[in-house]
């Protein structure tokens, strides 16, 4: 097996330039792309070669990660003509860590390997903070031989790395992620909703509340930020409604009725069309009321 010493790395968002940094101090030749070249400026300054392009990105890299937005970006970089697979050399390995569609991961793999490629999808948990402290959970699906070539990578960004099955299966597994999220997000907004409605004291039922049974990291991560009035995004509004909405698609077509998925999904969408989709998931607590939406 080749020493991996090149990764090309193509999205430098929230999470993509605090991931490709870590990489960087782990002493890889890291070459960025993003479509704003501004969000990339870090890197540069810090080393990191800049392209102009997805194809030049991907060109003689042992490695080449993505993290974009949604799908049909990643549908647009990997299989588009002069895309990650078009360029890639032989025996490159691909890893895309945006949420996406398993089917589109199973595509990918398929178009991939005919190439003489290695592609894994490996979507990630742990938001903002997990990306900025490298303790992201990875969640991995593809070949096993090629998870194990690249749990050197992986060990530079994220703590909590775990091979889930083939191609697809870590997309599947962060819809489970995002699904559980959603109940725990809502229902904590919930409980705060009837805090307020009858009469109490938000901040002394949250005191009250969030060291017990009913605590949980949407509350004292991501509600609290919203309590304090900081809606500030670790992970977007809209980017939840994207992994939702994946979510909900691919249980129909498994047959599985998934009822407080669709509802939440459709609160985060009125708040999507109400102009608060670049918001954090915080947002939420707005549409109960909870707090004001300014």
């Amino acid at each position: 097996m080749a020493e991996i010493k090149k990764i090309g790395f193509v999205g430098t968002g929230i999470m993509g330039a605090a991931m490709a940094g870590h990489l960087m101090d782990a002493g890889f030749e890291v070459s960025v792309y993003n479509r704003t070249k501004s969000k990339a400026q870090n890197l540069i300054d810090r080393g990191a070669c800049w392209c102009e392009t997805v194809g030049e990105c991907a060109k003689n890299q042992d490695v080449v990660i993505s993290i974009v937005g949604y799908p049909k970006d990643v549908e647009q970089i990997y299989l588009s003509e002069g895309g990650i697979i078009d360029s890639a050399k032989v025996g490159t390995y691909l890893v895309d860590m945006t949420t996406s569609s398993p089917t589109l991961a199973e595509k990918i793999f398929n178009a991939a390997k005919a190439k003489g490629l290695h592609a894994v999808d490996a979507p990630v948990t742990g938001g903002d903070v997990g990306a900025k402290n490298a303790t992201l959970a990875i969640l991995v699906g593809g070949e096993e031989d090629d998870f194990n070539a690249l749990k050197p990578v992986f060990e530079v960004i994220g703590k909590n790395i775990v091979y889930e099955g083939s191609a697809g299966a870590g997309q599947k597994t962060k819809a489970c992620n995002q699904i559980a999220i959603a109940g725990a997000l809502a229902g904590v907004c919930e409980a705060f909703a009837y805090a307020k409605a009858s009469g109490l004291d938000v901040e002394k039922v949250y005191s009250a509340i969030s060291t017990g049974a009913a605590s949980s990291v949407q509350m004292t991560g991501v509600a609290r930020k919203g309590l304090d009035g900081d809606f500030n995004p670790g992970f977007m509004l809209k980017h939840f409604a994207k992994d939702l909405a994946i979510g909900l698609e691919t249980s129909t077509a498994y047959g599985q009725a998934l009822p407080i998925l669709a509802t939440v999904l459709h609160e985060v969408r009125k708040m999507e069309e109400n102009g608060n989709g670049s918001e954090g998931t915080q947002a939420l607590l707005k549409y109960y009321g909870v707090v004001k939406n300014s």
